[in-house]
């Protein structure tokens, strides 16, 4: 599969993806119509598939227009279907849809928003996980409690460690910096903080991560290791209760 990152507003990534083999072409939460357009014009390719990991508007603002000029479908969660604009495939937890010569599998993930899903396309190795989780990061509760999330976190995380993930925002310089505070003591993450400052100190993107590494260095994805438990003052606590704990004070940073 190839993957172009289109960069939106002031921090989002819509992700442009084509099957060469199946000639399909599609789109990951469009939250502005334009510059697709653009990258397609200039690519030569033309729009078959619409794809909205959640509701929110930076998420799927191009909707209309991006359907209205090609007539693809637009296709999302079923829990969300009164709110994506344009739906026309609602999927849920499990079910599948072709792309090409490729099949995506539907995860519902609550916790950002409450019909929040991610895209997981196996045979790619590729995972679209819109705002639930982030390099070295993850989305703000907006509708879901700290237990849902960690349970879609624990989710995405038991992904093969050779998964890319592509996130919907890129917010990893700010992430590592409170990652830090949280798990001081993590060679991996104190080298991939040195990595990333010197992929935005050249303008270059942070997207894609993987599974591992998110695994080694992702404070929310580490919320049952000993070491960030015993950093956050919650050494026998639940993991969701740390989770919730970490989440709090990145709210608050």
């Amino acid at each position: 599969m190839e993957i172009h990152l289109i960069p939106a507003f002031d921090d989002n990534y819509i992700h442009l993806l084509r099957d060469e083999p199946g000639g399909a072409v599609g789109v990951v939460d469009p939250g502005d119509a334009d510059p697709v357009v653009e990258e397609l014009e200039r690519r030569g390719w033309r729009l078959t598939h619409i794809f909205n990991t959640h509701h929110h508007a930076d998420h799927t603002g191009g909707n209309h227009a991006l359907k209205t000029r090609y007539g693809c479908p637009v296709i999302g969660g079923r829990a969300d279907a009164h709110r994506i604009p344009d739906m026309d495939t609602s999927l849920s937890d499990g079910e599948t849809i072709a792309f090409g010569s490729e099949t995506a599998t539907v995860f519902d993930v609550p916790g950002h928003t409450s019909g929040h899903i991610a895209f997981h396309f196996p045979r790619a190795k590729v995972l679209f996980c819109g705002d639930t989780l982030f390099a070295l990061g993850c989305g703000r509760l907006f509708e879901g409690t700290p237990a849902q999330m960690w349970a879609s976190l624990c989710r995405l995380r038991a992904l093969p460690g050779d998964t890319r993930v592509y996130c919907g925002h890129e917010y990893t310089a700010s992430n590592a910096r409170f990652a830090l505070t949280v798990d001081p003591d993590n060679p991996d993450l104190r080298s991939r903080a040195e990595e990333i400052r010197a992929l935005r100190s050249r303008g270059e993107p942070t997207i894609p991560s993987t599974i591992a590494a998110e695994i080694r260095t992702n404070p929310f994805l580490r919320a049952d290791d000993p070491g960030v438990r015993a950093a956050v003052g919650l050494p026998d606590a639940p993991a969701a209760e740390v989770f919730a704990e970490i989440r709090r004070r990145k709210d608050k940073a």
